[in-house]
């Protein structure tokens, strides 16, 4: 079985397969890149009273609300229809609900139905990502050979800072074309109407994808050998493998809608950065991770994925505070500090699609995790911007952004002495992978521990 999955996944096929899951991701990320680099612009088009930018991250956090509901519906819905039809859905949902912010009225035309219109937007991406990100990962890892896992997933959040700096570069380019000016008076649209096409042409790619050779071997088995699958058979047979990714999206997702999503609003108004100096500075430190994405994916094939899993926590732990003080000596040091702590994010980013799916078996990995994904992302990550706003306005601590990734980080810590090593092992069946369980025609594979 084993060879044979090599060559279903092999070639053109599995090219397609890494492009589909990539250009979603993009998607998805695309509209997260916009929202924060055009984030004072929404603040005077929707939030122009009292609330102010806590009224824009309140916009960002708010879609993370639907997000655990999302994965609730997804999830098992591609543990039991497959994983192509579903994310031929959600990307249509994201592209759609992004795109149509760029018409929204505003606050001075509408009033208060304008940004309850971009909530209501928010809130439909935020339910649609709950499916996207924990089925495109699961599609990938399953159609990825064994021994390339991590380095063929590294290629989903290639996807994702792809979206994130493609965002962030057509918010610079019309900053630079109409002016500050420009973007206040609607140029800002431009960027969000650019997501639908993005959007139809990953659908079409989707659309035309094969099924998950995983799931197909476990959907041709009889219906009395079917495992339970659902939300029931994950949160009482698999708890401890939902805690685990729960503990360690923490810390994923805390630094990166830190470092990510919040940093560009952080370097204008805390640290009095220029609009396009900050578009340019959060392009160069994305860049750098890209490069660097494929070889650290490449490298926990090799050495295995809780060795930089620990290496990025600890590096983390110890060097945000050191960092963050750093980026506020000025604009060479902020880019400095801002590329230094992206490099240590990396090992995480890299494998997080090699990593997450690896910790359930196949009847229920999407729904187990779609749901510890997304609970956590909705607790932790999305409003991680909002936090670091609110307590920045409240005590003045401007490297309170620092604190919470170090306190996120430790998290981490705790939920990585609890993850199991998969590099190299098989995905295939009904047990949880194990590098240290030997699977048929597939012997342990030597990591580091």
């Amino acid at each position: 079985m084993r060879q044979e999955t090599e060559t279903k996944t092999s070639g053109f096929p599995l090219r397609r397969s890494v492009a589909a899951s990539a250009l979603g991701n993009a998607t998805e990320w695309y509209d997260y890149g916009v929202y924060a680099a055009t984030a004072t612009y929404l603040t005077d088009a929707f939030f122009p009273g009292s609330l102010g930018t806590l009224g824009t991250m309140l916009g960002f956090a708010v879609s993370f609300l639907l997000r655990p509901l999302g994965g609730m519906v997804w999830g098992p819905l591609g543990d039991r229809i497959g994983r192509k039809a579903v994310l031929a859905t959600t990307i249509l949902l994201m592209a759609l609900s992004t795109g149509l912010i760029g018409i929204l009225p505003t606050h001075a035309g509408a009033g208060v139905l304008a940004p309850i219109l971009l909530i209501t937007l928010r809130v439909v991406q935020g339910f649609s990502t709950g499916g996207e990100y924990g089925g495109a990962a699961t599609y990938l890892a399953e159609c990825a050979t064994d021994r390339k896992r991590g380095f063929l997933g590294s290629f989903l959040e290639f996807g994702t800072l792809a979206g994130f700096v493609g965002g962030s570069t057509v918010v610079l380019a019309c900053q630079l074309i109409l002016g500050s000016t420009g973007m206040h008076d609607g140029g800002w649209r431009i960027p969000f109407l650019l997501a639908v096409p993005l959007g139809l042409i990953g659908w079409y790619l989707r659309a035309h994808l094969d099924e998950s050779p995983v799931f197909n071997e476990l959907a041709e088995q009889p219906d009395r050998d079917q495992p339970p699958t659902g939300l029931r058979e994950v949160l009482t047979t698999y708890r401890r493998e939902v805690l685990t990714l729960i503990g360690l999206v923490v810390a994923l997702n805390v630094v990166n809608y830190t470092l990510l999503t919040y940093q560009p609003t952080y370097l204008q108004r805390t640290l009095g950065l220029g609009e396009s100096t900050t578009t340019a500075m959060m392009l160069i430190g994305q860049l750098v991770m890209m490069i660097s994405l494929p070889f650290f994916g490449r490298l926990s094939d090799r050495v295995g994925r809780r060795p930089l899993w620990l290496v990025s926590l600890v590096g983390l732990a110890v060097l945000a505070i050191p960092m963050y003080w750093l980026m506020g000596k000025g604009t060479a040091w902020a880019i400095t500090g801002f590329v230094i702590l992206g490099l240590l994010y990396v090992p995480q980013l890299s494998t997080i699609s090699s990593t997450f799916p690896a910790i359930f078996p196949t009847h229920v990995r999407y729904a187990g995790f779609a749901l510890g994904y997304n609970i956590s992302t909705a607790i932790f990550g999305g409003t991680a911007p909002l936090v670091n706003e609110a307590v920045i306005e409240k005590t003045g601590w401007s490297l309170f952004p620092a604190g919470y990734m170090v306190a996120a980080s430790l998290i981490g810590l705790i939920a990585w002495t609890f993850l199991r090593e998969t590099a190299g092992t098989s995905l295939h069946g009904t047990e949880i992978p194990d590098a240290d369980t030997p699977t048929p025609n597939h012997p342990p594979v030597a990591v580091s521990r």
